[in-house]
């Protein structure tokens, strides 16, 4: 006897390797079956009726902020992800040791979607945001935030929410001395070695080389921004990919794609799938200031690749298993397999002209659209929204 059955669907969990119109069936908070039929073994509560719809595992948004009212470019998550389809976000480094506990208090606490988060090596996280021109102070200048002790403190503290370290390696974050920009990315390694666990860095117009930040970087780091069009990308100067990203790929590194405002470039992003630099991961890096666009939600991030030519279980399984699998719960998240929590998402693919912008405003025109209808996060069903795209 099952709680929930998604009935009807186009089942894509490339976790375990299907594609197939099925049924997913739940029991408490996990996902029971998937086969045909589910209903004859009866359902004490609702059967979703997925028909012509896209169902997969709960999304996963590797790079959003969150910290609502607080840090600078923090949205609501109820609206922005869950109710867009995400059953998972993950804060990319909004708070720091000063701050986190707030943000676990009165965002993680109490919100639906599921949310864990990436600790800003900053203790008072993200701030440059809230200075203005000359005046923007970037949460790394001065070295004193970046006090090891205190965010292992932190870290260890909320072991169960903290997934990561985060740093923002652009010179308008960190200043534009080398050594201070090499200190952060020492401290950021320590700091992840000691609790074992990943560094995300936003990298881009840097003061050090993409080439020496990479060097610091082992098996399940993250670089976020993979497609940006700033200095110190995954191009060089003759747009081949650069040797020491191949070699990071080869050893672990997981380049994502953080959207952004300012952080996706089609040239960029062309260039370096014609050259086989797929992402890792695909995310939105929601915020504030890309709300209304270019990103809107991770949807919209999403059918942009497709458009760039991934194939719908490759997409799937960027916003599924391996973001999962970067925050340390693979098996539990990003898959549909029985046992796992019962988080699910449901798509209408809409056909269509869809006028897709870059950072830098230049439109391409995409074939499908997926437009986010429900999820269940944890056994329980909410509907989206409609797209304001």
């Amino acid at each position: 006897m099952f709680d929930v059955i998604v009935r009807g669907g186009r089942v894509v969990d490339p976790s375990q390797g299907i594609d197939t119109v099925t049924d997913v069936g739940i029991i408490g908070q996990r996902v029971a079956a998937i086969g045909t039929h589910l209903v004859e073994q009866g359902v004490r509560g609702e059967v979703v009726d997925a028909t012509g719809l896209l169902v997969t595992p709960g999304w996963v948004d590797l790079h959003t902020h969150v910290y609502w009212g607080v840090a600078p470019l923090g949205v609501e998550a109820d609206p922005n992800c869950l109710r867009r389809g995400v059953t998972t976000a993950v804060d990319a480094g909004s708070a720091g040791a000063s701050t986190f506990p707030g943000f676990k208090r009165y965002v993680i606490d109490v919100s639906m979607t599921r949310i864990v988060a990436m600790l800003n090596l900053s203790a008072i996280g993200m701030a440059h945001d809230a200075g203005f021109g000359a005046e923007a102070i970037g949460e790394l200048e001065d070295i004193r935030w970046a006090n090891v002790e205190r965010a292992l403190e932190v870290a260890r503290a909320y072991s169960d929410v903290i997934t990561g370290i985060k740093i923002r390696l652009g010179r308008d974050l960190v200043g534009h001395d080398a050594d201070h920009s090499r200190e952060v990315l020492r401290r950021a390694r320590q700091v992840a070695d000691a609790i074992g666990k990943p560094v995300m860095v936003h990298p881009g117009d840097t003061a050090i080389p993409l080439d020496e930040i990479l060097a610091y970087l082992v098996r399940g780091d993250v670089v976020t921004h993979v497609y940006h069009g700033r200095s110190e990308g995954v191009l060089d100067d003759t747009g081949s990919i650069r040797p020491s990203v191949t070699a990071a790929v080869d050893r672990g590194v997981n380049f994502d794609v953080g959207h952004g405002a300012g952080s996706f470039t089609w040239r960029v992003a062309h260039r370096a799938l014609e050259l086989g630099l797929l992402p890792g991961t695909i995310s939105s890096d929601i915020h504030v200031w890309n709300l209304a666009g270019p990103v809107y939600d991770l949807a919209t991030t999403a059918s942009k690749l497709l458009h760039l030519g991934l194939p719908l279980s490759e997409v799937v399984r960027r916003v599924t298993a391996t973001p999962a699998a970067c925050i340390g719960m693979a098996g539990e998240l990003g898959t549909l397999a029985p046992g796992a929590l019962a988080d699910v998402s449901l798509f209408r693919p809409v056909e269509g002209e869809w006028r897709f912008r870059d950072a830098s405003g230049e439109e391409e025109i995409g074939g499908t659209r997926l437009e986010p209808v429900a999820v269940i996060r944890a056994g329980r069903r909410y509907q989206c929204t409609p797209s304001v795209y």
